[in-house]
């Protein structure tokens, strides 16, 4: 036997040892590169999902801080609205006055009711909208009870005077209506 094995032994081409060495270096070698490239995808992949979740999460951030900034300038312009309208108020009291009081001169009364008339349409425009309350249920939302009156053709808990004129601006309260309250 030993005469077989060293026959083998000496039959056995050291080339072809040497290529079949080569041929298994280069298939670990290609099978650690794929492992390698298999990896490097992997970590491609898991950060393309990262920066993918981060750009929804800033688009849902810009758009949640566009809609913030549009009921922000909303509420700012109708803060600006009521606060002029109320600057405004003063004047229309005043041509209210003007109206109630007797005047001589018919020309100058109707000019005061000329302008009062076009301030109320201008009122119309920007949607101010007038609390005259008289004979309407008291609403302590909408009214400013300053006394209570006890006699009168009013039932209980009615509005039977009105001192001051209310104004609404849509659903927004810009001045409440001063009135007195059958009690």
């Amino acid at each position: 036997m030993k005469d077989k094995d060293l026959e083998k032994l000496m039959t056995e081409d050291p080339a072809a040892d040497e290529a079949a060495e080569e041929k298994e270096e280069c298939a670990a070698e290609e099978k650690s590169e794929a492992d390698e490239l298999k990896e490097a995808l992997a970590k491609a992949e898991e950060a393309l999902a990262a920066e993918k979740d981060q750009h929804l999460r800033l688009m849902a951030e810009y758009q949640n801080y566009r809609n913030r900034t549009t009921e922000e300038k909303k509420k700012i312009y109708g803060d600006a609205k009521a606060d002029c309208i109320k600057e405004l108020l003063t004047v229309a009291d005043t041509f209210d006055r003007a109206i109630e009081a007797e005047c001589a001169d018919e020309t100058y009364k109707k000019g005061v009711e000329m302008t009062y008339s076009q301030l109320k349409k201008a009122f119309e425009k920007l949607g101010i909208e007038e609390i005259s309350p008289l004979g309407e249920e008291f609403d302590p939302n909408l009214h400013n009870a300053i006394r209570q009156v006890e006699e009168g053709d009013f039932e209980e808990n009615t509005v039977c005077e009105v001192y001051q004129k209310g104004y609404k601006l849509g659903d927004r309260l810009v001045r409440p209506a001063v009135v007195a309250v059958k009690a």
